[in-house]
């Protein structure tokens, strides 16, 4: 058949299709009207049955094929149904006939009863079972999903020394099961809903009841009603489109691929979402200190997870601010560097042809697309890339007298303290490049300028009517003892504040250290 062909098919068999029509009695008729909605589905099984004990009885059982387990419908579908001695009283009435093949007959748990078409139809799409029975106006669906998935693997943008190494995959229900074997109480909720208008995809809200904000809570569900897409497929998607400051560069929904990050988001009050085919949950609310902080800092001294975190909030700074601050100091302010240090900058950019803004926006552009290059080709020759690249195109700049050997190691530093935050790999090289043609323009006043404008912007922002700066320049002991550094945990007795504020307290009693 051409493919104009199937497509005048499939529009003409779209138009026939009514799933708002009550179900018939005839199963002959529900068959051929699932063949009609399934026209040019190569997936579509459907298997008749008949129990020869007596009067005949036919029933047939429909899926898609590659969705649910084979040996279990055989086992627990199939052959009871053939093989059950059925009463004459229970023959003659269909309804009490269909009851008992559900609770006597099927040996699968998960059955329930449905009487509308459209409900069978995403039954059938969603790897479920539709058993019918001929004249019963009705089906039963049956849960015997099951397809191939990934295994539990440590993620591997979220490596850690010391921790749990199990990740999620893409499979909703697993990654269900690895926050529940950790949080082993009926407070903890699961909340379905789909969303897609095409792909239906299974979305889950996880929270604490007795721990998040109704509020927030609220304004998700709000939020999640509201989106209108046809597809999804990954939380990317739907961290996008449910975000607070949508034009912002900053991220005001967290995501993580591990189980231990989530649970402990979720005991601070927060709310994390998960969907069928991603393996990224996302937390919120969201918060700037969040930007540096690992799992791996709760399991480790608290001395030491304190001085990472240092390293990375000294690493962010210190990634924005050194190609702006340098060409301030260089183009404007030389009277402000030491003798020396200019005397032996302006030697090493005496046969550069290029200004220092030039040499800073080609290095810092080289610099990106070997980052880019080493993510995306195979692991086994990516790091050589990255580490070969930029030894050679760097010295072979400075022998050509392209870049001056100050501007190299001036990249050199802003890319490693860069790689020390992962999250914020985005809104660092948008900041940075908003201060360096500030920097260019005015100086070290519009560098200065820059940073005070990135700080009005940071305090601006909310996640989900919680401040972006939650804990940053607050006195309160408690709302600092996890930003910046990490406080042992016998003195972070409360949860953040806001976040937390329908049970602050961690424990019902603080220890006398303070």
């Amino acid at each position: 058949m051409t493919n104009a062909g199937i497509t005048a098919n499939s529009e003409h068999s779209a138009q026939k299709v009514d799933s708002s029509r009550p179900m018939s009695c005839s199963m002959d008729d529900t068959l051929a009207w699932f063949r009609q909605v399934f026209c040019n589905d190569g997936t579509l099984r459907i298997r008749v049955i008949e129990n020869d004990h007596g009067e005949r009885i036919r029933c047939s059982v429909v899926y898609v094929d590659g969705m649910i387990d084979r040996e279990l419908i055989q086992s627990g579908v199939m052959r009871p149904v053939m093989d059950y001695e059925f009463t004459d009283g229970d023959r003659g009435n269909r309804a009490r006939l269909m009851e008992l093949v559900r609770t006597r007959v099927i040996t699968i748990s998960d059955v329930t009863v449905s009487e509308q078409l459209d409900e069978l139809i995403g039954a059938v799409v969603s790897g479920k079972t539709v058993f019918l029975l001929d004249g019963y106006a009705g089906a039963l669906t049956i849960n015997a999903q099951s397809w191939e998935t990934r295994s539990i693997e440590e993620p591997m943008t979220e490596k850690a020394v010391r921790g749990p190494r199990d990740g999620f995959n893409e499979s909703l229900l697993t990654n269900l099961t690895l926050i529940r074997r950790r949080v082993q109480n009926s407070d903890l909720k699961f909340v379905f809903t789909d969303i897609g208008t095409r792909t239906k995809t299974q979305t889950c809200i996880c929270y604490m009841e007795s721990l998040a904000s109704p509020d927030i809570l609220k304004e998700l569900h709000d939020r999640l009603a509201r989106v209108e897409i046809d597809h999804l497929l990954d939380t990317g998607y739907l961290a996008e489109l449910i975000r607070d400051e949508p034009y912002s560069p900053f991220e005001m929904i967290g995501s993580t691929e591990r189980p231990d990050s989530v649970v402990g988001k979720i005991m601070e009050g927060r709310i994390a979402v998960l969907i069928e085919g991603s393996p990224f949950a996302l937390t919120l609310p969201y918060v700037f200190v969040e930007n540096f902080q690992a799992s791996e800092d709760y399991y480790i001294n608290y001395y030491y997870a304190s001085f990472n975190r240092l390293l990375r909030v000294l690493g962010a700074f210190m990634s924005i601010s050194i190609p702006a601050f340098y060409l301030a100091m260089v183009t404007y302010s030389q009277e402000m560097v030491p003798t020396l240090l200019l005397l032996s900058i302006a030697t090493a950019r005496l046969s550069v042809p290029f200004p220092t803004v030039v040499e800073a926006v080609i290095m810092l552009t080289i610099f990106e697309i070997l980052r880019e290059a080493g993510a995306r080709i195979p692991n086994s020759i990516g790091q050589a890339v990255s580490i070969v690249g930029a030894l050679v195109l760097g010295q072979a700049a400075v022998d050509a007298r392209i870049v001056s050997a100050p501007m190299v190691i001036v990249v050199g530093l802003t890319g490693i303290t860069t790689l020390l935050n992962p999250r914020l790999t985005g809104p660092l090289i948008i900041v940075r490049i908003a201060l360096l043609l500030s920097a260019f323009v005015f100086g070290i006043f519009g560098y200065f300028f820059g940073l005070l404008g990135l700080v009005i912007h940071l305090m601006s922002l909310r996640s989900f009517g919680v401040p972006y700066m939650l804990g940053v320049g607050s006195i309160r002991p408690q709302d600092i003892k996890d930003t910046a550094v990490r406080a042992p945990w016998w003195d972070m007795y409360l949860r953040p504040a806001i976040i937390g504020a329908r049970n602050m307290k961690r424990k019902p009693q603080k220890r006398g250290r303070r």
